[in-house]
C-alpha cells in the first residue's frame, strides 16, 4: 500500500487457500516463458494464465532487502506464498538498490545467517533462484529510484527518472536487470515503473512528463535484453487513469508483451457505495480496456486493505472490489502487500506491523485469514 492520496482501480483472481482453510487447492502447471493473444495471458504451451500474485517488498526501501528475512528462513516464506496459493510475486526494486548494491544489514537477515556480510543483489539472486526452485513467476518492478517507501508527490520519485537516476540510469538498469535473469524463466515480467505522478502525462508536448513515450523506451531496453519478458506499463495518477491508452497504445519492437497494470484502494470521499458505483467508476478509467483495441491484457499490479477486515468503509471497499474481480475472469492481480512488519522508510518504523499484510510478523502464519478466504471467491480460470 502507499500514502494516502488520489487512487482508483481494479482487478481479479484465483486459487488461494491456507492452512486453516477447507481445502487446499492445486495450482495449474505453468509452463514459462508468457506471451499475451488479446485480452489474455499465455504460456508456452498456450494455456491461458491468470496472474495472481502478491506484492513482497524490501529491495526498494531502506534495508535493501526483502522483507522477512529478518524473522524466518527463506523457504520458510516461500512456503507461505505457497499455502496462500498465488501463482506470482511481484517484486519491487530501487535503482539505488541495483546501482550502489550495498551490503544488506546483518539485523534484516537474522533468520538467513547464510546472507550475512551479503550484498543486495546477491540476496536477491537467492530470493528469485527460491521462487523459481518452487515455480513460483516474479514480475520485477521498478518501484523507486532511491530506496524508501512509496509513494507521495513530494518524495521525488514520481516521475522514472530524477536528478540522481536520470532517465539513461533507468533504461541501464532495466538492461542490466533484465540481462542478469535472461536465463530465468520464471522472471516473466518487468513493471516498469510504479504509480507515475508529478504532473507525468500520457503522451503531449513536453519529453520530460510524457510517459508514455518513456514507458516504449523502457520497454524496448527490457526487449532488448530479453525478449521474452512480459512489459507491464502502469498509468499516471498513481496508475489510475488509463483514459486514452486505447487511442495512444504502447508499442513495442516484440509482439505479444504488453500488459497494462491499474492499481487500486479505497479513497476516502469517494462515493463508491454500492457495486454498481464502483463497477461505473473503474470503467470509465481502466476497465474499457477490456473491450478496447488494440487488445492488452489487464493485470492489477497492486490492491488491498486493513488484514483484519474491520476498517469500515475500507473493508467494505475490498469486498465490492473482489466482487469486481470475481465478475472479469480475463483480469489477472497482484495484491498488497505478502509482508508482516514494515522495512524502514519515510513515515514507516522498521519491524512494525505491516496493517495491510498477509502474513504475521513472524512470516510463518497467514495474519489476513479473512482477506485470503476473500480472495478465494474469485477462484477459477478464464
Amino acid at each position: 500500500m502507499k500514502s494516502a492520496s488520489v487512487r482508483v482501480l481494479f482487478l481479479c483472481g484465483c486459487v488461494l487457500s491456507f492452512a486453516t482453510l477447507p481445502t487446499r487447492c492445486q495450482r495449474a502447471t505453468i509452463v514459462p516463458p508468457l506471451h499475451t493473444e488479446g485480452h489474455q495471458i499465455v504460456d508456452a504451451a498456450g494455456h491461458a494464465v491468470r496472474l495472481t500474485s502478491v506484492n513482497w517488498y524490501g529491495f526498494d526501501q531502506k534495508e535493501y532487502v526483502a522483507g522477512g528475512l529478518d524473522h524466518a528462513p527463506l523457504d520458510a516464506v516461500i512456503q507461505q506464498i505457497q499455502q496462500i496459493g498465488v501463482n506470482s510475486v511481484r517484486l519491487p526494486w530501487a535503482n539505488e538498490t541495483l546501482e550502489h548494491n550495498p551490503p544488506v544489514p546483518d539485523y534484516a537477515v537474522a533468520a538467513n545467517p547464510q546472507f550475512k556480510g551479503k550484498h543486495a543483489m546477491a540476496v536477491m539472486d537467492a530470493v528469485i533462484t527460491a521462487l523459481a526452485r518452487a515455480h513460483i513467476l516474479i514480475i520485477l518492478d521498478n518501484h523507486m529510484s532511491r530506496a524508501d517507501w512509496c509513494c507521495s508527490e513530494t518524495d521525488d520519485n514520481g516521475l522514472w527518472y530524477n536528478r540522481e537516476y536520470p532517465e539513461t540510469k533507468w533504461l541501464a538498469d532495466w538492461r542490466a536487470l533484465a540481462h542478469r535473469y535472461r536465463k530465468q524463466p520464471w522472471v516473466i515480467g518487468a513493471d516498469l515503473r510504479n504509480e507515475l505522478r508529478s504532473s507525468a502525462a500520457w503522451g503531449g508536448s513536453d519529453p520530460k512528463l510524457d510517459w508514455h513515450a518513456a514507458a516504449e523506451r523502457g520497454g524496448k531496453a527490457v526487449l532488448a535484453a530479453n525478449p521474452q519478458l512480459l512489459i507491464m506499463v502502469e498509468s499516471p495518477e498513481y496508475s489510475t487513469n488509463f483514459t486514452g491508452f486505447d487511442k495512444l497504445p504502447v508499442t513495442l519492437p516484440v509482439a505479444n508483451r504488453l500488459v497494462y497494470s491499474p492499481h487500486a484502494y479505497y479513497v476516502e470521499g469517494q462515493n463508491l457505495s454500492s457495486f454498481d458505483d464502483l463497477t461505473r467508476a473503474y470503467e470509465a478509467r481502466a476497465t474499457f480496456l477490456l473491450h478496447s483495441e488494440p487488445k492488452t491484457p489487464i493485470w492489477v499490479g497492486e490492491f488491498g486493505a486493513c488484514q483484519t477486515l474491520d476498517c469500515g468503509a475500507n473493508s467494505e471497499w475490498l469486498k465490492l472490489f473482489v466482487r469486481l474481480l470475481k465478475e472479469n475472469p480475463l483480469i489477472s492481480w497482484s495484491y498488497w502487500p505478502l509482508n508482516g512488519t514494515q522495512s524502514t522508510g519515510v513515515g514507516r518504523r522498521y519491524d512494525s506491523v505491516e496493517s495491510y499484510g498477509l502474513l504475521s510478523t513472524d512470516y510463518q502464519h497467514i495474519a489476513a485469514p479473512k482477506v485470503v478466504e476473500l480472495l478465494r471467491t474469485v477462484e477459477g480460470q478464464p
